[in-house]
């Protein structure tokens, strides 16, 4: 089922209802605890979405950017990055965050700056980034998990899919 809905996910436009089912039966199957150190280390990385359910632009796959989500709870850390491809991905419009896991399987966002990532040229990062304020923390629910996807819903009920990309280091791209 993951393989096949990972090849789904690179389809322009997937089947919807194909797409549907296969997240339904991965979210039925998966068995999430957070409290555990191999899922842990697995939401750990960089994400790149790969089908919203949301009508939002910037919740929405487009072949001309990448939709980054950035994730390291070890540290409390998270990040959303919207940028060019490469070789363009130099910079990009970024929300940092604190995350704190809530077992079994939410994962608290506090959104605390917005802004423009720039390129890192020599150890220094341009960084025109301001403070966010957020009365109340955000969420995911993490539905499913494993090396290579995430299916998780937010607390609008948006469902996202998303694919790891061991090709980026979260470390590298947090400023």
């Amino acid at each position: 089922m993951e393989s096949e809905l990972l090849a789904l996910l690179q389809d322009a436009k997937p089947n919807r209802d194909r797409l549907d089912a296969l997240i339904k039966d991965l979210e039925a199957a998966a068995s999430i605890d957070l409290i555990d150190a191999q899922q842990q280390q697995q939401l750990e990385g960089v994400w790149e979405l790969r089908w919203s359910s949301s009508s939002q632009p910037y919740l929405q796959v487009q072949p001309w950017l990448e939709n980054l989500q950035v994730l390291m709870p070890s540290q409390g850390r998270g990040m959303n990055l919207l940028r060019l491809p490469p070789p363009l991905a130099a910079a990009g419009v970024a929300v940092e965050a604190e995350l704190t896991l809530e077992p079994p399987k939410r994962v608290l966002v506090r959104f605390r700056r917005g802004g423009l990532l720039g390129p890192q040229l020599a150890g220094w990062r341009a960084n025109l980034m301001a403070s966010i304020k957020q009365s109340f923390p955000a969420w995911l629910d993490i539905t499913a998990l494993s090396d290579e996807l995430r299916i998780c819903r937010g607390q609008n009920g948006t469902l996202f899919a998303l694919r790891k990309r061991h090709d980026l280091e979260a470390s590298a791209l947090l400023p």
